[in-house]
């Protein structure tokens, strides 16, 4: 669609061109800008163009194509500066343009291009058949292209079809070599299956046999051990039964040897005592002087029950501390807590193995002082004074059990002499021949 606008019937500058321009065209435009560019000074460039002035020809086209396209169609001044630069270049292109009459011979896109600088009556004609033409061309093109590509494919599909059917029968030959292959493999595949089946099948027999003389073996072997350790215990409790009998008739040899040594000591104490109390001579006495009987001015038994010490009296812990080989055992706890209960247990030993101390040293008797271990906290470092024995209980073992087993360690007829209140400790010692003394007996005599 063509205007007119302020201006003549033969005025192509009151033309406007009512679609865009064509690729092609404005291509051709913006190389004759950036041809005249070059001629103009830098006061004729639009202020936008100005800073291209320096660049050559194909990089001012390339990176200022837009704003020179934009000021030639914003600025008449400067297209019409372009225009005269073109005409410079190409006067009879634009002498034919002026005359309405552009040579037939002419390229179209050049045409156009130079009716859009130039301005001439009918230029949108101009443009437009150029564009239309341009696509024309660019349709012949692209279709002569696809002709081209259409008969390259076609050529292609050819070429790929015979090499699909050359390679198709070529994979078939290699399936078929490969089917017959596999069918093979597969035989042999079934033939070392059978031989497999067969081995292992061998295989589970040797190895049942051999689980079988396993397990025979080590049964006998379980039986050899098993009789090899009954035989061996057998042989340790033999063995430890014959040390355990030598020892025993060594020790019991020790044992009895020293209580036999010890009694005989006490008997001959006792009768050189008797000797020296007694004062008898040797062959004074007759037979008849041994009867019992009641003389004319001697004590009656009832004069000499009157003259008895009592039980609680400390003079009668003398009389027996002065028997021959006497052995004095002191319940060791009772005695300190009868006593004096109140005193840390330490101080209470102290206390007590001093005064026995004292005591064995005035009576010349032997002295064991028993404690009971279960009354440790941790294990005692004491020295035990002179002339005293310090026994403590193992552990499960209680005072009351060791005084008992010191009793019935003594030779029979030994003096044996157990301080302690606790009266199980008394009867007990009493039926195995000692002599049991109250624990404040002992007191008031060490007091």
């Amino acid at each position: 669609m063509v205007e007119t606008a302020g201006g003549g019937p033969g005025d192509g500058a009151a033309e406007v061109l009512d679609r865009p321009l064509p690729d092609g065209v404005r291509r051709r435009v913006v190389q004759i800008v950036s041809d005249g560019f070059g001629g103009l000074t830098l006061g004729e460039l639009p202020a936008q163009l100005r800073q291209y002035a320096r660049f050559a020809p194909n990089r001012r086209a390339k990176f200022a194509g837009n704003a020179m396209a934009a000021a030639l169609e914003t600025d008449p001044l400067f297209r019409q500066r372009i225009g005269e630069k073109l005409r410079e270049a190409q006067p009879e292109l634009s002498g034919a343009l002026d005359s309405g009459s552009p040579p037939p011979a002419a390229d179209p896109l050049d045409v156009a291009a130079a009716a859009y600088v130039l301005r001439p009556a009918g230029w949108v004609k101009l443009v437009t058949a150029a564009g239309e033409e341009a696509l024309r061309a660019d349709a012949e093109r692209a279709d002569e292209e696809s002709r081209a590509e259409l008969e390259r494919l076609r050529e292609q599909l050819d070429r790929s079809r015979e090499q699909t059917r050359t390679e198709t029968e070529r994979l078939r030959a290699e399936l078929e070599a490969a089917r017959k292959e596999a069918e093979a493999l597969h035989r042999k595949l079934r033939a070392a299956l059978s031989d497999v089946k067969r081995g292992e099948a061998a295989l589970r027999k040797a190895q049942a046999e051999l689980e079988a003389v396993r397990s025979e073996g080590q049964a006998q072997v379980s039986a050899a051990e098993s009789e090899t350790r009954r035989l061996k215990a057998r042989l340790a409790e033999t063995e430890a039964a014959l040390e355990a009998g030598r020892k025993a008739a060594r020790e019991g040899r020790s044992v009895e040897d020293m209580r036999v040594r010890l009694l005989l000591d006490t008997v001959l104490d006792a009768a050189q005592g008797l000797r020296r109390e007694l004062a008898l001579p040797p062959v004074s006495v007759r037979p008849a002087e041994t009867v019992d009987a009641v003389e004319p001015g001697r004590m009656s038994p009832k004069d000499i029950a009157a003259r008895a010490l009592s039980e609680h009296d400390p003079a009668i812990l003398d009389q027996l501390l002065a028997l021959p080989q006497a052995h004095l055992v002191v319940d060791g706890y009772n005695v300190t807590k009868t006593g004096y209960p109140q005193m840390p247990l330490e101080k209470q030993r102290l206390r007590l193995l001093g005064q026995l101390s004292q005591l064995a040293a005035q009576t010349g008797a032997e002295v064991t002082c028993v404690f009971d271990g279960a009354e440790l906290a941790a294990p005692v470092l004491l020295a035990p004074p002179r002339g005293v024995r310090v026994l403590f209980s193992k552990p499960g073992v209680t005072a009351d059990e060791l005084i008992r087993q010191l009793v019935r360690a003594e030779p029979p007829g030994r003096p044996v002499i157990v301080a302690s209140t606790d009266r199980e400790v008394a009867d007990g010692v009493a039926r195995v021949g000692a002599r049991p003394v109250a624990s404040a007996v002992l007191l008031k005599r060490l007091s």
